[in-house]
């Protein structure tokens, strides 16, 4: 009698042990790689109006691992372009975080019921907006440029956006409409998000001759940077500039502090004038902070596409040009005039950011490119 209760206690026992083992130990097997997942990395382009911002975007969105959006926050603007640019700073953050977080119903506020992914502003700069999910025509590898997508992939509708979004490691976006790191504080501190910071600079002489050659595409945005009167007259650009390149003081300041510690390792400060002078170098620099493999397509695409022959004559044009050349055509063509003034107004910026100012007409004409820069 014994014998068979002692029999019947081990039979209870090993049964329990393989219930434990299958109920316990195996789903937590099956949860692992799902814990191993790495959470998406989402990259901030924080920038200003013809600082090469649009093409430093397409560093990111031609690499397959990343989703990139060119200023969605164009739709805050749109219908509420009588705010001020620091009444809008919560609207704009609110829908970056909901487009890093691939939410894209943040649109429905600010866009039609019936819209379509072609009535996202500048959708065909994304290359995954131009491939699969969101366009079949190109292989996700491909280097797509705009034009291309603009008329292959406009038919497909909006909710491929966020469909896209989801199948990638990266969501990269472009603004300019952030001037104060300070409203970025609550992104940086969310649990829910990866963010790094990317903050491109150009000189203001050649952010400034640019803006001339573009003012009535960024009339709307000078009024909500400045207010509309003070825009007018000839003091109007020299006023943009003083803002914006305070706000870039100010960002650059916060960002280098590190202080609070979350901004620690998450903000890069780029000069523009650094990347056409050795773009592989910077390109493979802020594919590292972003934590993105520099493939050997995107080293050929990169080189290509900065040492062309073009000359930049279209203001929002990405194609290729011999960017160098470019990024310094303000020399040639600025009045010493201009540029004391806006030396003026950008000072503070100029010294610290590594850009030296000119003294006369004499030393515009002959200074060498590398005497340009205070420090490299």
């Amino acid at each position: 009698m014994m014998k068979s209760r002692s029999m019947q206690v081990l039979l209870i026992l090993a049964i329990l042990s393989f219930l434990l083992i299958h109920f316990y130990f195996l789903p937590c097997s099956n949860n692992a790689p799902m814990e191993e997942k790495p959470s998406p990395v989402h990259i901030l382009i924080l920038s200003s109006w013809r600082s090469g911002s649009s093409f430093t975007g397409q560093i990111f969105s031609q690499h397959p691992s990343v989703f990139y959006l060119m200023e969605p926050a164009w739709h805050v603007g749109v219908p509420m372009y009588q705010n001020s640019a620091k009444v809008l700073h919560m609207a704009v953050r609110d829908l970056v975080r909901s487009v890093f977080l691939c939410d894209m119903s943040v649109f429905d506020a600010y866009m039609s019921s019936q819209k379509k992914k072609s009535d996202l502003f500048q959708w065909e700069t994304s290359r995954a907006l131009c491939s699969p999910p969101a366009c079949d025509s190109f292989n996700r590898s491909d280097i797509i440029t705009a034009g291309n997508c603009r008329t292959i992939c406009g038919k497909y509708p909006f909710s491929k956006v966020e469909e896209a979004c989801k199948t990638y490691s990266h969501v990269a976006v472009k603004e300019v409409r952030f001037f104060d790191l300070k409203v970025l504080y609550p992104l940086l501190t969310d649990p829910s998000l990866n963010l790094k910071i990317i903050h491109l600079v150009r000189d203001p002489r050649a952010v400034f001759r640019s803006r001339e050659n573009t003012v009535a595409d960024l009339k709307r945005d000078s009024n909500i940077v400045v207010g509309s009167q003070r825009t007018k007259g000839e003091m109007g650009p020299y006023n943009t500039m003083q803002v914006i390149c305070k706000s870039h003081v100010e960002i650059y300041k916060a960002g280098r502090q590190a202080i609070p510690s979350f901004l620690k390792d998450r903000y890069l400060l780029v000069r523009y004038e650094d990347i056409v002078r050795d773009p592989l170098a910077r390109a493979a620099q802020m594919y590292r902070f972003a934590e993105l493999h520099f493939t050997p397509e995107l080293q050929k695409w990169v080189h290509n596409i900065t040492h062309g022959k073009g000359q930049g004559t279209q203001a929002f044009d990405i194609g290729s040009r011999d960017a160098l050349r470019v990024s310094q055509a303000w020399r040639n063509t600025l009045p010493f005039q201009k540029i004391e003034k806006v030396q003026n107004v950008c000072k503070d910026a100029m010294d610290l950011l590594g850009y030296r100012l000119l003294q006369s007409e004499e030393e515009q004409k002959n200074m060498s490119l590398d005497l340009l820069f205070a420090r490299n």
